[in-house]
C-alpha cells in the first residue's frame, strides 16, 4: 500500500470515528441509550474513546442494563483521570463503580474501589463535591447496620455539600436517605415530605437520568413499605410517564413495571396486572437482574393464585424462590386454600421468625394471622395481632390501622366475639374503599356477613354476601367465590337446625362440649379461646335458649338433635 493509500485510509477512519461520536453524543442528548450505546462502541473500536465520551458509554450502557460495560468502561474512565491527572474527576468514576457493585452482591470490590476512592480525597484537604458522594454508601451501610444517628449525621453532611456545590444529583440523593433515617424513626410523615421534595426534583427533571431513575425507584419502594398507596401510585404515574419518553430505557423500565403491576392487583385489575408483570420477565434475566425478575414472577403467582389457577400459581411461586424471592404469604395462602393447613402454618411460623424489622413483618402477619386461626392456634394469632397492633401505633397512617382492625375482628370472629368484630370491620372498609382495593373491600363484606348472621342480623348478613359476591365475580376470584357457595350450602343446611335456637357456629361447638360434661376452662383449651370467652358463649346460649343451667341445656341439645 502506497503512502497517500495510507493516508486515504486514515482520513476514511477519521472521518468514520467523527461521524459514530457526532451520532453518539446526539443519540444521548436525545436519550436513546442503545443507540448511543451502539455508536459510542463502534467508535471505540476503531480508536480510543476520549474521557467524555467514555463516560457516556458507560452512562448509556447502564441505562440499558449492560452492566458489565458499564462497570468497564467506568474503570478505563477511572484510569484515564488517574493519567491525566483528574484525581476528583477520578473520585467520581470510583464512586459509581463502588455504588452501582453493592446491588451486585460484590461487596469485597465494591468497598474497594469506595476506599480507593476514600484515598483520593484524602490527598485533596477541603470539602468537595466528591466527598458528599461518598457519604451516600457510607450512610446506607449504616442504615443496614441499625446505626441510625450516624447514618442521619451522614446524609445530612452530604446534604450540606450538595447544598454547598449546588450539585442537584447530590441533594435529592441526600433527601431521599434523610426520609430512609425518619422512616427508621418512625417519622413517617417526615419521611414523606422528605421524598416528595427528592421526587420533585427527579420530576421536574432537574437531575441525571441515573439519579433520576434510583430516587423514583428508592422512594416509591419506600412509600409501599409504609402502605402509602396514594403516594405510590401518583409517583408510580410519573414514573410511568418518563419512562416512556425513553423507549429505550431498560434499567428502570423493568422496576416500574413491577410497581404498576402490583398497584394494579390493588385496585383489581388483574388481567392488567398480570400481563404488565409478564412484560417484566420478557424484559429481563435471571443472569442481568434475578431479583426483578423473581419480583415478576411473584406478582404473576398472586394473580393465578386469586384466579384459582392453582397449577399455575405453583410454578410460578416456585421460579420465584429459585431466584431468590421468598415466596411468602402467597405460598401459603395458597396452601390455605387446597385445604392444606398445617403446611401452611409451618410456612408462615419460619418466615415470621425469621424476620425481625417491624415494617417488613407487616408484610406477613395478615396471613400469619388468617393461618393461625384457621389452624386453630388462637393463641399465636394473639401474638401476631398484638404485633401488628404495636407496629400500627408505632408508625401510623390510615392503611397499617385498617390492617391492624381487620386482623382483630378476624380474631374476635373466631372466638365468637361477633359484636367486638363489627365495628373494626365497618372502620377498615371505609379505609380500603377510599384506597380503591375491591378484592379487599369484599373480603370484609364476607366477614361483615358472617358477624350479622352470628348475631341474628340475617338480611345484614345476606346483603353483605352480596356485595362480596358481586366484587367476586368480576374480578374473577373463583376460589372466593367457591368459599361462598360453601357458606350458602352449609347456612341451609344448618337452618332447619338453627331455626329453633339462633345459634352461632361457635356457640353449637361450646354447646356439644358443654353436654358432653366439659367445664368452661377444659372448653376453652380444646378450642383455643380465653375462659373469658367461653363463659360470654354459655351465658349466650343460656340467654338464647331460654334454659337456666347446663344440665338444662344439654337436655335442650338431646331433644333438638344438635349433638
Amino acid at each position: 500500500m502506497s503512502r497517500s493509500e495510507s493516508e486515504n485510509d486514515g482520513a476514511q477512519s477519521a472521518n468514520s470515528v467523527a461521524e459514530l461520536l457526532a451520532r453518539g453524543r446526539a443519540s444521548y442528548a436525545n436519550r436513546a441509550w442503545a443507540d448511543a450505546r451502539a455508536s459510542f462502541m463502534a467508535a471505540d473500536a476503531l480508536e480510543p474513546l476520549a474521557l467524555d465520551d467514555l463516560e457516556q458509554l458507560a452512562y448509556a450502557a447502564s441505562l440499558v442494563n449492560d452492566v458489565e460495560l458499564m462497570l468497564k468502561s467506568l474503570e478505563r474512565a477511572h484510569n484515564v483521570c488517574m493519567q491525566e491527572g483528574q484525581e476528583l474527576r477520578a473520585a467520581r468514576a470510583g464512586f459509581w463503580l463502588g455504588f452501582r457493585l453493592m446491588p451486585r452482591g460484590e461487596r469485597a470490590r465494591s468497598q474497594a474501589w469506595l476506599a480507593r476512592v476514600q484515598r483520593i480525597l484524602d490527598r485533596h484537604p477541603g470539602e468537595c463535591v466528591e466527598r458528599g458522594y461518598v457519604l451516600l454508601p457510607a450512610t446506607l451501610m449504616k442504615l443496614i447496620a441499625g446505626d441510625t444517628d450516624a447514618a442521619a449525621e451522614m446524609a445530612d453532611r452530604a446534604f450540606a455539600i450538595g447544598e454547598s456545590f449546588r450539585d442537584r444529583d447530590l441533594i435529592a440523593f441526600a433527601r431521599a436517605l434523610q426520609g430512609r433515617v425518619l422512616l427508621r424513626r418512625a417519622d413517617v410523615e417526615g419521611a414523606l415530605s422528605l421524598f416528595d421534595d427528592a421526587m420533585l426534583a427527579a420530576a421536574s427533571h432537574e437531575l441525571s437520568p441515573t439519579v433520576t431513575g434510583l430516587i423514583y425507584c428508592n422512594v416509591i419502594a419506600a412509600c409501599t413499605q409504609v402502605y402509602a398507596f396514594d403516594r405510590a401510585r401518583e409517583w408510580t404515574s410519573a414514573l410511568s410517564q418518563w419512562c416512556e419518553t425513553q423507549p429505550q430505557l431498560m434499567t428502570f423500565a423493568g422496576i416500574c413495571l413491577v410497581h404498576r403491576a402490583e398497584l394494579m392487583e390493588l385496585g383489581g385489575e388483574w388481567s392488567e396486572s398480570f400481563e404488565t408483570a409478564r412484560s417484566v420477565c420478557d424484559r429481563v434475566t435471571f443472569s442481568n437482574d434475578p431479583g426483578l425478575a423473581a419480583d415478576a414472577l411473584y406478582q404473576q403467582a398472586e394473580i393465578h393464585r386469586l384466579r384459582g389457577e392453582d397449577a399455575e400459581a405453583e410454578a410460578a411461586y416456585t421460579e420465584c424462590s429459585k431466584r431468590g424471592r421468598e415466596p411468602l404469604p402467597g405460598l401459603a395462602l395458597l396452601r390455605l386454600a387446597q385445604g392444606k393447613v398445617e403446611p401452611a402454618a409451618s410456612a408462615m411460623r419460619r418466615v415470621v421468625a425469621a424476620t425481625s424489622d417491624g415494617l417488613q413483618r407487616t408484610r406477613y402477619l395478615p396471613a400469619h394471622i388468617e393461618v393461625m386461626i384457621a389452624a386453630d392456634a388462637l393463641d399465636e394469632a394473639r401474638a401476631a395481632l398484638t404485633d401488628l397492633e404495636a407496629t400500627a401505633a408505632r408508625y401510623g397512617g390510615e392503611v397499617l390501622e385498617a390492617m391492624a382492625k381487620h386482623a382483630r375482628a378476624c380474631v374476635a370472629l373466631a372466638e365468637g366475639d361477633a359484636q367486638g368484630a363489627s365495628e373494626p370491620l365497618r372502620q377498615a372498609l371505609q379505609v380500603w374503599q377510599r384506597i380503591g382495593a375491591p378484592y379487599i373491600v369484599a373480603r370484609i363484606h364476607v366477614l361483615l356477613a358472617r358477624a350479622c348472621a352470628m348475631l341474628g342480623d340475617e338480611e345484614g348478613a345476606l346483603r353483605e354476601y352480596a356485595f362480596a359476591r358481586e366484587t367476586f365475580e368480576q374480578l374473577g376470584a373463583t376460589p372466593d367465590l367457591a368459599q361462598l357457595d360453601a357458606l350458602s350450602a352449609g347456612k341451609a343446611g344448618a337452618a332447619s337446625k338453627a331455626s329453633s335456637h339462633g345459634l352461632s357456629a361457635r356457640e353449637l361447638q361450646v354447646l356439644r362440649l358443654v353436654a358432653a360434661g366439659k367445664t368452661n376452662r377444659a372448653i376453652a383449651g380444646e378450642l383455643c379461646l380465653s375462659e373469658k370467652t367461653v363463659d360470654r358463649h354459655v351465658s349466650n346460649i343460656f340467654g338464647k335458649l331460654g334454659v337456666p343451667s347446663r344440665a338444662a341445656a344439654t337436655a335442650f341439645a338431646y331433644e333438638h338433635d344438635l349433638i
